[in-house]
């Protein structure tokens, strides 16, 4: 241990009428509180931007495949399900599933209401891990067999806004050729996701019967949904499927068919931002306070280290030492508190939302051990930043002044 060390280690044990005591205990529950919060912000607009992107993504997939035109409908010009991309792509790094749809738009009719929505067929193919945790009511359809399944799942709002129950008939009209065409369906399932806009809008079924209204074949659908492992890959893989797939074909990323939703999504961000360089900019702060009161209280003692030959350099490194200790005893706190209230609501669901307006009915979290390395990483690095300049008061104090310094 060096001579710094043990004056650090003395001055922090102090000793009984300091007055530093109580203010290092402040600058302690500062920093701790700081990281505290940052940890807890970060994992909470994390969260929901990842629920947000998660759900967004199981109703539309992250890259969807579709014939190349100007066709900005829910009907998309038919394509044939037998492409030659289909030999590689399902098999290159990071494609997790490629699955068939197709859409038609129509109308659901009860006695007193009637409501437009998307029907999107799908497939035996179809990855029900979505919906799975998703359905309130029932279970999916079966697609298996050699007849179109006439079971549908229905999002929760429209059952409450059209009153139907599980296991209810339902009666949905489209329009082929100019002329109303009926389908009588049958609901096995009810789903909340909490995306309104969504769940009013998209119905699933068998993608057999779209190809039976518009006198498709068996092999003919709209499009293929890709699904990815990384969705921070999301622009890279789009470019990996768009290479591969034929001139007369188009790709789209979720970013690009739903730019507004993720625009807002990012906006998320700067929330976040804000919220760390306050509790960045108080935690410091606190740290140069505390600083510049444990120097001005131990004047006579820079005074005599002075006069026994310490370099200005040595007695700095002293009182930073005592700050990297509170520093580094604060954020172990902050750790502690802030991990615990996000794991408590992460698995309790402590804090409830209202859905209609968050999308959600509980506070999100997403704990990232990477987030929390970086936070540590910047609270140490900008706490220590802030303490050099005060330390310098070190090098303007006089060793005859401090000594007779009362």
């Amino acid at each position: 241990m060096n001579t710094e060390q043990f004056i650090a280690r003395r001055l922090i044990k102090g000793g009984p009428g300091s007055f530093s005591a109580p203010v290092i205990r402040i600058a302690i529950i500062s920093v701790a509180l700081g990281l505290a919060v940052m940890i807890v912000s970060v994992a909470i607009v994390t969260g929901f931007q990842r629920q947000i992107r998660e759900k967004i993504v199981g109703f539309g997939s992250h890259i969807q495949i579709a014939k190349f035109d100007s066709n900005n409908s829910f009907e998309f010009t038919p394509i044939s399900r037998n492409q030659p991309f289909l030999k590689t792509l399902p098999k290159a790094e990071g494609i997790r599933n490629i699955q068939v749809f197709a859409t038609k738009a129509g109308i659901i009719k009860t006695k007193e209401q009637i409501q437009g929505v998307v029907f999107k067929g799908v497939g035996s193919d179809f990855d029900w891990s979505f919906f799975n945790d998703k359905l309130v009511l029932g279970k999916p359809f079966v697609t298996t067999g050699d007849s179109a399944s006439i079971g549908v799942i229905i999002s929760k709002n429209i059952a409450d806004l059209l009153k139907i129950k599980l296991g209810d008939p339902l009666r949905m009209y489209f329009i082929i050729d100019n002329l109303p065409r009926a389908r009588r369906l049958k609901v096995t399932g009810i789903y909340n996701t909490g995306l309104a806009e969504f769940d009013l809008k998209f119905i699933f079924g068998d993608i057999r019967q779209i190809q039976r209204l518009n006198g498709w074949s068996d092999d003919t659908i709209s499009g293929f949904d890709v699904y990815i492992n990384d969705f921070a890959a999301l622009d890279k893989m789009g470019k990996v499927v768009y290479d591969a797939i034929g001139y007369d074909l188009n790709s789209r990323t979720i970013r690009e068919i739903y730019p507004q939703i993720f625009d807002w999504l990012d906006l998320q961000d700067m929330n976040v931002a804000i919220i760390l360089i306050l509790m960045v900019l108080v935690s410091g702060m606190a740290m140069i306070s505390t600083l510049l009161i444990l120097i001005l209280e131990r004047t006579n003692m820079i005074g005599v280290l002075k006069a026994l030959g310490a370099r200005n350099l040595s007695i700095r490194r002293v009182f930073l030492l005592q700050a990297g200790y509170i520093v580094g005893k604060g954020m172990l706190y902050g750790n502690i508190a802030g991990i615990s209230i996000c794991l408590l609501q992460k698995y309790f669901s402590l804090i409830p939302l209202p859905q209609e307006s968050y999308f959600m009915s509980v506070v999100p979290i997403n704990l990232d051990i990477l987030h929390l390395l970086m936070l540590n990483a910047g609270t140490l690095v900008a706490c220590t930043f802030m303490l050099i300049l005060p330390s310098f008061i070190v090098t303007r104090i006089s060793p005859v002044k401090a000594i007779r310094f009362d």
